[in-house]
């Protein structure tokens, strides 16, 4: 029997958009909305006087909101250099947390990475490695970090929809020839999104949507919200996933 592949969003990042959620109480309303549409993992990126923080006390308020309101959903929180560029920095703020979420996204590409998912993982925190250029896969594979990473990110940046897909492609080939099995999520930038889904889907990953990634629906149409992006992204794992 095949298993459903997982389908994961990500709430906000620095998208502007009128319905990305900023706030612990926005967060929490559209991660229930998420959940109820069919999100299995929710990904978001607490926010302070306006800008993403790595800072503890706002990304345990965050935390705090979503998961009363989703109680039995994995939260995953963003280590992105986007929003502390300095390596050390960085790392200082992470160790600070007093709230501790199930999982991080870590891009593998970016300077300490390593350094800092060695921290978190000795925390007991999931890493969701994230591969978002053909390079990244090739230092995730030298990093020797895979076999204590929970999943592989394939998070191509390419506008165009094929060039998206044929970038999917490569990074997999190179986790895949090293050998890596760990389970993989794979979503695009803009429309390409959807390409890269449904590449994904057919070789039976996961995907992930949401309006850090995406403000467009399968059929081009805006996307009024985060629940809008997942109901189509659920329909998508239905028609091709299962």
């Amino acid at each position: 029997m095949r298993v459903t592949p997982l389908l994961a969003v990500a709430l906000n990042g620095s998208r502007e958009h009128e319905r990305v959620p900023r706030t612990p109480a926005e967060l929490a309303a559209a991660a229930r909305a998420c959940v109820e549409a069919g999100a299995r993992v929710i990904h978001l990126h607490p926010f302070d006087g306006g800008r993403e923080t790595l800072r503890a006390e706002p990304c345990a308020a965050a935390l705090a909101a979503v998961r009363a309101a989703c109680p039995a959903i994995p939260l995953s929180l963003s280590t992105s250099a986007a929003i502390e560029a300095e390596p050390r920095r960085r790392l200082e703020l992470v160790a600070s947390w007093t709230a501790l979420p199930e999982l991080v996204t870590a891009n593998q590409g970016e300077a300490g990475i390593v350094e800092l998912c060695e921290h978190l993982l000795a925390r007991g925190v999931g890493i969701e490695a994230g591969l978002l250029a053909l390079a990244d896969a090739e230092a995730f594979v030298r990093s020797g970090l895979a076999a204590r990473c929970v999943r592989v990110l394939v998070e191509p940046l390419d506008a165009d929809p094929r060039e998206a897909v044929a970038h999917a492609a490569a990074i997999e080939q190179v986790v895949v020839g090293a050998g890596i099995t760990r389970e993989q999520v794979h979503h695009g930038e803009g429309f390409a999104s959807w390409a890269v889904s449904r590449r994904a889907l057919a070789r039976g990953h996961g995907i992930r949507t949401g309006l850090e990634d995406t403000t467009f629906l399968p059929d081009g149409r805006p996307a009024t919200d985060n629940a809008a992006l997942v109901h189509a992204a659920a329909a998508m794992v239905r028609e091709l996933g299962e």
